[in-house]
């Protein structure tokens, strides 16, 4: 007799959860997430606090916390990329071909 439990429909996501709930300007909600995942990473290494972390990065540590919890209007890309170079962590950004002609470009954020 098999155990094995039947799961509840469902489907695959597409690997963007804010583009799955249809919510507007989904990519750079993804990568916003992205690079404030790296941010909170980098706190942790360096054993940090929000307090020492917001001075670091020019921002008040209220702000801080929000953006930490997925406030993310709160900022630009522009301004988290800022943020990561305050860890002494160097960005780079690279432009290339998108490799399916006919298809809109993509955003990818690859942590070293």
């Amino acid at each position: 007799m098999s155990t094995k439990k039947k799961l509840p429909a469902h489907s695959r996501g597409s690997g963007n959860i804010f583009a799955d709930l249809g919510l507007p300007n989904a990519e750079a909600h993804q990568l916003k997430a992205a690079l404030v995942v790296q941010l909170k990473r980098l706190m942790a290494d360096r054993e940090i606090t929000q307090t020492e972390a917001a001075k670091l990065v020019e921002m008040k540590q209220p702000d801080l916390s929000k953006l930490l919890r997925g406030h993310f209007k709160l900022v630009s890309v522009e301004k988290l990329l800022r943020m990561l170079t305050a860890f002494d962590q160097d960005v780079e950004i690279t432009v290339k071909p998108h490799r399916k002609r006919g298809e809109a470009g993509r955003i990818t954020f690859i942590p070293a």
